[in-house]
């Protein structure tokens, strides 16, 4: 089966896929394994790209390695800076072609001028470095040499005629390019066969065994690139209408002659909102484009539903996942389903034959969210993706119209397995743990296991959220071109666009104020032990008790000031 080259006749246009990186006192070359005259050098004193030639290379370089890729470079305050990759994992295939998970990377420095410079710029290009190795460490990046996967199926069947014969970067689709920033100065050199577009999200694949009938199932999730960020520091939309964590997930079914493919979205509730971090558990909502403040998510709902009664063509549909499923009910989902199943079966799905014709096409999509749009919204799209391959199984007949996958307890089993690895890994770039709910997803239920391992999660996006996520949302805004370093601006750190540096120094004082709040509730419990003794341990323990509840009263008046918050960027 061949959809790719609709004229059947065009050369595909395939990456290389190993780099021979060189590395010398005064550059860097890359240069290609299969073609070694083909390649480029970076200076190491200004950062500037330069073809192979003749002399490029005229010593011995200090080392030599192999590498995988090229993510891109960016300029900083000084110098310029490389992003390679240093190793990576085959994890199945799209359409037929190897897909790939990189699993680490390497800047590499050219910033030997930074020695000639300014002692406010030697500060900036040091915290700039720091997000540069928060970016090495970045989970859930996929990429092919021989294939875009920012397109889904539905989309790549109507290309036009010669469309695959182009560079990968120029076929794909930049909502979903995670590197597109990166990669504008390669491109500018036209270094097409080095210039690999990655893609955040998930990719998860398996073999399914259906009666008589081998399938191969797969689960493609990009991340859109417009409104990147953390869980709470990247909420909502912004003016142009792109919302936090908005992602295309495809759920791709090759059985027999024929490939299926159906498609959801999700996406952070599309108002001007925000949810910033105050040390409380659950921070409060402000919907920024009304003049009422929504404190519970039930009143951000009903701003979301006033909102969709102006939209054509939009159907709203408000479900309330705890009081129906709780925490064990994974079928109670039914409820859901039976509100929206005729729009859901009229909207189909993709399906295409052998022979490259088309014979259904997904006419509709549906978008789900939850607050975060992670846990519940996983659970809920698993659901609706389990009723679309019953229908695709009906088709073509490989089921029968009383048959549904849940009865094939091992595939079953697999396809569920995906859907969870799959939210996991999506809720670990986002929120920076694995989703909760997981059990619901893998098993229909909670255990007790799940429960522990929810707690564990959710304690550790509290932290997360409130001391890490700061830092780490510069980094995204960094490398996604939301931020832009210039010499011939201000440092950020003297004109922060957020709020003053003077207030995001506050951390240092959390664990002074931690300390004194332990300390006080437990001299408090000691001298309460002893207090009927005599007079003296009765007022000391009050003296314990009041100076305690003096500083968590700072704390949480001031709670936003202790948290790690963003530099670079606003909100919007």
């Amino acid at each position: 089966m061949d959809i790719e080259s609709p004229s059947g006749s065009a050369e595909r246009f395939k990456l290389y896929d190993e780099l021979e990186l060189q590395e010398f006192q005064d550059k860097f070359v890359i240069k290609s394994h299969e073609s070694p005259n083909q390649g480029f050098w970076i200076s190491r004193v200004d950062g500037n790209i330069n073809p192979i030639d003749d002399d490029t290379i005229s010593e011995t370089p200090s080392m030599t390695s192999t590498i995988y890729g090229v993510v891109g470079t960016i300029r900083l305050v000084v110098g310029t800076y490389a992003i390679v990759i240093t190793s990576r994992k085959e994890v199945g295939s799209f359409l037929g072609f190897p897909v790939y998970r990189l699993t680490s990377m390497r800047v590499l420095a050219c910033n030997e001028a930074l020695r000639f410079s300014t002692s406010q710029e030697k500060k900036d290009e040091a915290y700039f470095l720091t997000l540069l190795k928060i970016v090495e460490s970045m989970p859930g990046l996929y990429y092919s040499y021989e294939i875009d996967i920012t397109l889904n199926l539905q989309r790549r069947s109507k290309l036009v005629e010669g469309w695959m014969s182009k560079p990968l970067w120029k076929q794909a689709d930049p909502r979903y390019v995670w590197n597109k920033h990166l990669m504008e100065e390669l491109i500018e050199f036209k270094l097409d066969r080095f210039i690999l577009p990655l893609v955040q999200g998930s990719f998860q694949t398996d073999e399914l065994k259906l009666k008589d009938s081998c399938a191969k199932l797969t689960l493609i999730s990009r991340r859109c690139t417009r409104r990147l960020g953390t869980r709470m520091w990247r909420r909502g939309a912004n003016f142009e209408g792109d919302t936090a964590n908005f992602i295309e997930t495809e759920q791709l079914l090759e059985i027999e002659d024929f490939r299926f493919s159906f498609l959801q979205v999700r996406g952070s509730i599309p108002l001007l909102w925000e949810q910033i971090v105050d040390l409380s558990y659950k921070p409060s909502l402000r919907v920024i484009s009304h003049e009422q403040t929504h404190g519970v998510e039930g009143q951000l709902s009903a701003a979301y539903a006033a909102e969709m009664q102006n939209q054509q063509s939009v159907r709203y549909v408000p479900f309330d996942f705890h009081l129906h499923c709780g925490s064990s009910n994974f079928d109670n989902l039914k409820i859901l389903y039976d509100q929206i199943s005729e729009d859901f079966e009229k909207q189909r799905y993709f399906l295409i034959d052998s022979k490259g014709d088309i014979l259904e096409e997904q006419k509709g999509i549906i978008r789900s969210n939850c607050i975060d749009s992670l846990d519940r919204t996983n659970v809920t799209q698993c659901y609706m993706a389990q009723k679309s391959i019953n229908l695709q199984l009906h088709r073509i007949g490989v089921l029968t119209d009383s048959e549904c996958i849940s009865m094939f307890e091992e595939e079953y089993g697999k396809f569920r397995i995906l859907w969870a690895e799959q939210g996991d890994e999506i809720s670990l770039e986002y929120a920076g743990t694995n989703a909760l709910k997981g059990d619901l997803v893998r098993y229909g239920k909670k255990t007790l296991a799940g429960l522990i391992k929810d707690g564990i999660s959710a304690l550790s996006r509290y932290y997360l959220n409130n001391f890490h996520d700061g830092i780490r949302q510069d980094a995204l805004d960094l490398i996604s071109g939301h931020y832009t370093v210039s010499r011939n601006i201000p440092s950020p750190f003297q004109r922060n666009s957020f709020e003053p540096l003077s207030k995001t120094v506050n951390m240092q004082y959390l664990p002074v104020a931690s300390a004194l709040i332990i300390g006080g509730l437990t001299a408090t419990t000691f001298t309460l032990q002893q207090a009927g003794r005599n007079a003296q341990h009765c007022v000391s323990s009050v003296l314990c008790a009041g100076i305690t509840a003096g500083v968590m009263a700072i704390v949480k008046a001031n709670g936003r000031q202790f948290c790690s918050r963003p530099r670079l960027c606003g909100l919007l």
